[in-house]
């Protein structure tokens, strides 16, 4: 990292710590900043700090970061500016794991229906929906030499995934719906700490096959052709920018639902802020970025001291769009 970006790192580091304290010490319940404090670091005990605030403050970084990284990968695989992480179906796939669940759960009848509805067999039937869409897209990419036929291929599998999804919606009952929307609406905070150390595991994992990937993505900006010319492995690289993808994206919706904006949107507010195409300084700097920018949309979210939740997705979308908007219109240019 050279010392020209220190500085903004530096800010952004400082800026994600005071956004991160800011959420667990806001909510419907008023408590004082030396006891968030306190309970933050373990001195002091606080039920609402440590088994809701802190795991939902997480995942907001897990989420942004993890969606914002997800993105990059996309946009630079495919040097499409409008790609994002759930381009390869990885969210339509989630969805139709669960209202398969939801939606399908009347088909089964009964106690059965009310046993297959909780939290983890929802959780599940996202991963399965993603994974198996995840592997349909694999296994054609493994056919495919291009790779903007992928993104086609993927854009079809969300196609069909989504079609599945009217169907099953169009015979659902009024409280199955309900449930199903309040689902594609994304949550932060229902997640315990064991279901936070899940989410963890799997999101390193993904976090480590991206930085094993950060020379081929260097390369892909220069074209395909070049990068063969360089002795790039095509195929092999493109299939771990790919399970990266996936691993990151299909976790976040499994867990948190489908969380829009945040995944397009951060790599470009990155590159216009950062000016720079090179990924070992933009994977971090997006790392931070949607940590912050989730941070913030969750506090908005809540909003503070109220017992109403306002939808994260109608947040990030309603917060993120017009920064961009902004950003695009000052400088002119897209930087990619």
């Amino acid at each position: 990292m050279t010392t020209k970006f220190t500085y903004p790192f530096v800010l952004l580091s400082i800026l994600l710590l005071l956004c991160f304290f800011t959420n667990i010490s806001l909510g419907s319940v008023s408590i004082p900043t030396r006891e968030v404090l306190s309970s933050a670091f373990g001195i002091t005990e606080n039920y609402i700090i440590q088994n809701y605030r802190l795991p939902k403050a997480i995942t907001a970084i897990l989420v942004g970061s993890g969606l914002g990284i997800s993105g990059l990968l996309m946009q630079t695989l495919f040097r499409n500016p409008l790609a994002g992480p759930f381009v390869l179906g990885i969210s339509s796939g989630a969805s139709l794991g669960v209202a398969l669940i939801i939606l399908g759960s009347g088909l089964f009848g009964g106690m059965l229906a009310t046993l297959l509805i909780s939290k983890w067999s929802v959780v599940i039937a996202a991963s399965l929906g993603s994974f198996l869409v995840l592997l349909a897209v694999l296994l054609v990419s493994s056919k495919v030499r291009d790779t903007m036929a992928i993104l086609i291929i993927g854009l079809m599998f969300g196609s069909i995934t989504a079609a599945i999804v009217s169907v099953l919606s169009y015979f659902s009952s009024a409280e199955e719906l309900q449930q199903y929307i309040f689902w594609g609406f994304g949550s932060l905070g229902n997640l315990s700490w064991n279901e936070v150390l899940i989410f963890f595991c799997i999101y390193i994992l993904g976090i480590v096959l991206t930085i094993f990937s950060i020379k081929a993505l260097n390369t892909f900006l220069l074209g395909e052709n070049y990068a063969k010319s360089l002795g790039l492995n095509i195929k092999q690289s493109r299939l771990i920018i790919i399970l990266a993808t996936s691993l990151l994206a299909g976790t976040i919706t499994a867990f948190a639902g489908p969380i829009a904006f945040i995944g397009l949107a951060i790599p470009h507010m990155t590159r216009q802020l950062f000016n720079t195409s090179n990924h070992k300084i933009l994977l971090p700097a997006v790392f931070l970025f949607g940590a912050i920018i989730m941070l913030i949309c969750d506090s908005i979210a809540q909003l503070p001291t109220s017992d109403y939740t306002l939808p994260i997705n109608a947040i990030t979308s309603l917060i993120g769009a017009p920064v961009v908007v902004w950003l695009l219109v000052r400088k002119r240019k897209m930087v990619f």
